[in-house]
């Protein structure tokens, strides 16, 4: 398993580095072109909002702690759900 920060590390609720998504996706290929099943763990600052393009770009392990337990948790695990659902078809 390959761990990505996202984020600077240090304390919660920071925003994601956007240069990450390209991080995520040529690790990704470097993996499958090594021919190894091996999971990309990313954390830092995912939310509903850049989960999508984080699970597109190879990443299949997420962290969201802000993410999931600002605002309404229920609300936003089910949305996290969905996205999953969709990226996954």
């Amino acid at each position: 398993m390959f761990l990505i920060m996202t984020v600077e590390p240090g304390f919660g609720g920071q925003k994601y580095i956007e240069a990450s998504t390209e991080k995520i996706r040529t690790l990704r290929k470097m993996i499958n072109e090594s021919g190894c099943d091996t999971d990309i763990e990313v954390d830092g600052g995912i939310k509903t909002d850049n989960v999508g393009k984080i699970l597109e770009a190879g990443a299949n392990v997420i962290v969201s702690g802000s993410g999931v337990f600002r605002g309404n948790p229920g609300e936003n695990v089910r949305l996290f759900l969905k996205i999953f659902d969709e990226t996954s078809q």
